[in-house]
């Protein structure tokens, strides 16, 4: 008797021990990249190795990319018939699994992925040659940190989240997160994404609460984090400071919104769910660090820094970055109703920012190249008709939350 029950101690004293075991989580270090998550991975090789790139985690997007040549080094099947050109995204079969920081996350529910044809990168801007999606993030817990500039990964259960808990509605199919939100007393729901530089809402809301509240800062032309990818439009989109969203019980302040653009807001709601009026992106938790435990369907949210970094105070350009890898400037920023940089023209290219090259860089890189304190003086090194000159220019203080701000513009095409 005395033996059995031995054994049995034994029995459940290693159940317990492989159970915290599997139950582990890891923590990495990020890359807060224009807001985005940036992250080191490591995927197998055909000859048995890994190989590291680097990695966008985004909640955001169901679909798994990654770019061609990462594709054909992972030894992937290529699908689809016909001629694909460079930008294109190609169906591939997903790799099997990635590595971070030592833990293996499959990919074994991922049915189909997406190679970038002809580039090295997954989106314009970015180091990323793959994305860690919602797809395969909704089998996890997982926590952003972003004041210490972390990322927590683990199996259900095994993170311990802190903060205000938001229920959330999870899509069963690609694991979206919506929470049911308020905004100047009325109700929405608002997604959460992670890997989206800014908060992105429908353009006819921007335009009523523009109308219902003339002294919320607003202006027209991406700036700053709402230049996320130098799409031509984005130098006519409507930005608005929002005084505050209830997001789940959580009050966040002085969120600045871009207006959704009407083409994709169909695309995200058929994949988040129609009734989402659009997103809340990374540049409302800078001060935050947030989880998702998917397996309860819940947000965690906790403030862990107390002032908040400027978010507007940069440079008026709006960039586009370029196959080459440099940046042409489509849209000039009005501040006070004048140019905020006089003496640079559309199409002009920034070569470089106080001596730092803006050519090679990601977006994150060149805005914070662009940022600082108010009044401060940017050296713009740029190229016009194949000839290089230099420019000062001013770091302006954008849609100031404290004050009642002209409705500002950017020059754009």
């Amino acid at each position: 008797m005395k033996l059995a029950l031995a054994l049995l101690s034994v029995f459940v004293f290693v159940s317990f021990a492989l159970a915290q075991e599997k139950l582990k989580s890891v923590t990495v270090p990020i890359t807060l990249d224009h807001n985005r998550t940036i992250i080191d991975v490591y995927l197998p090789l055909p000859d048995g190795t890994t190989k590291r790139v680097r990695g966008w985690v985004d909640n955001g997007n169901p679909e798994l990319v990654l770019t061609e040549p990462l594709a054909q080094k992972l030894g992937l099947q290529f699908k689809g018939e016909g001629k694909f050109n460079p930008g294109d995204q190609r169906p591939i079969d997903p790799p099997r699994s990635v590595q971070i920081g030592g833990m293996t996350v499959s990919f074994d529910r991922v049915k189909e992925a997406k190679a970038i044809v002809g580039h090295d990168i997954i989106a314009p801007g970015s180091s990323a040659e793959i994305n860690i999606p919602s797809t395969v993030l909704r089998n996890y817990d997982v926590a952003f940190d972003y004041p210490n500039r972390q990322f927590t990964i683990g199996p259900p259960g095994s993170i311990s989240f802190q903060g205000t808990a938001a229920k959330a509605q999870i899509n069963p199919q690609n694991g979206l997160v919506q929470i049911a939100s308020k905004i100047d007393g009325a109700e929405y729901t608002i997604s959460f994404d992670a890997g989206s530089s800014t908060s992105l809402l429908s353009g006819e809301l921007i335009e009523k609460w523009q109308k219902a509240h003339p002294a919320w800062p607003h202006m027209t032309g991406a700036i700053g984090s709402a230049n996320m990818w130098g799409a031509e439009e984005e130098a006519h989109w409507p930005l608005l400071r929002l005084p505050s969203v209830d997001y789940g019980g959580v009050s966040l302040k002085n969120v600045v919104v871009a207006s959704f653009p009407e083409k994709f807001m169909k695309w995200y709601q058929d994949r988040a769910g129609a009734q989402t009026v659009g997103l809340i992106g990374a540049n409302a938790f800078v001060d935050y660090r947030v989880g998702i435990d998917y397996a309860h369907s819940t947000l965690y949210i906790q403030r862990t820094l107390t002032k908040s970094a400027p978010d507007m105070d940069v440079v008026g350009l709006t960039l586009r970055p370029e196959p080459d890898e440099k940046y042409t400037i489509i849209g000039i920023a009005d501040y006070n109703g004048k140019p905020a940089v006089p003496d640079v023209k559309i199409g002009d290219v920034l070569i470089g920012v106080d001596g730092a090259p803006a050519t090679g860089a990601t977006m994150g890189q060149v805005w914070s190249l662009l940022g600082g304190t108010p009044g401060a003086t940017r050296t713009l090194t740029l190229e016009r008709d194949g000839k290089r000159f230099s420019e000062d220019a001013t770091v302006r203080r954008f849609l100031a939350p404290d004050s009642n701000m002209k409705a500002g513009k950017v020059r754009g095409n």
